[in-house]
């Protein structure tokens, strides 16, 4: 009989509008995302939204606004494990990373709207989309630029080639050669390269480097008999 002492007529008409609003503005995100096609699209975002809209609103009505607050910090922590699930890690580069703090908006805009802050929740769905959208022309136009060696933090690193039954003396002169130019090596791997070959790949320390340092390098190693091939590259994926 619990349940029919529950039943407030005035108190569901509220939580019907907190609802329809996280259902409105975590749609609005949706849209944006599902037209640029990425993981989470409308209905991530929507159930996002309405989901945190139900969890605070039914704490804001059982147990006050404190115990709103609460619900609210679980929310938050909550939905990283979701978020979690959208990020993609892919020949070196995260994928995703946008989608998930997207997801991370959706649920602030639900939280607003269950806890009765529908001005709060319609401002929070306009930034969460100008972040999305008006910065978007911003980043393109960074990203078209060159990577500037000097100004960027980025991972260097320095392949080299080599025959089979050659690849510990390439290995050695590339250690040496890279110690000798304080170079020092974060990581090291080895795989094939083709049926006769091996490439060795030495991922750089995160260090201020110069082109022209790693050029020289570059032409030392090249010129070695048992070397094949030598470059070089940045990378400012984490």
């Amino acid at each position: 009989m619990q349940a029919i002492e529950n039943i407030n007529l005035l108190s569901a008409l509220d939580t019907t509008v907190s609802l329809v609003a996280a259902f409105i503005l975590g749609g609005l995100i949706g849209l944006e995302r599902q037209y640029r096609q990425r993981t989470a699209g409308l209905r991530t975002n929507v159930l996002v939204a309405v989901g945190a809209a139900i969890f605070v609103d039914m704490a804001n009505r059982l147990g006050g606004h404190e115990s709103a607050v609460h619900v609210t910090a679980y929310v938050v922590s909550g939905i990283g494990f979701l978020g979690a699930g959208v990020i993609m890690r892919e020949e070196g580069n995260v994928r995703g990373l946008n989608t998930a703090a997207t997801l991370w908006g959706s649920a602030a805009v639900g939280a607003c709207a269950g806890a009765d802050l529908l001005i709060e929740a319609l401002l929070a769905t306009v930034f969460v989309l100008s972040a999305n959208t008006l910065l978007r022309p911003v980043v393109n136009k960074i990203n078209r630029k060159p990577i500037d060696t000097e100004a960027v933090e980025a991972t260097y690193t320095v392949y080299v080639i080599s025959p089979k039954g050659m690849q510990r003396v390439a290995l050695t002169q590339l250690e040496e050669e890279l110690e000798a130019a304080q170079f020092p090596i974060q990581d090291l791997n080895m795989h094939a390269f083709g049926s006769d070959a091996v490439e060795i790949e030495a991922v750089l320390a995160s260090t201020s480097i110069e082109g022209d340092q790693l050029d020289s390098v570059i032409a030392k190693l090249s010129g070695l008999p048992c070397v094949t091939q030598a470059f070089w590259s940045p990378s400012t994926a984490e």
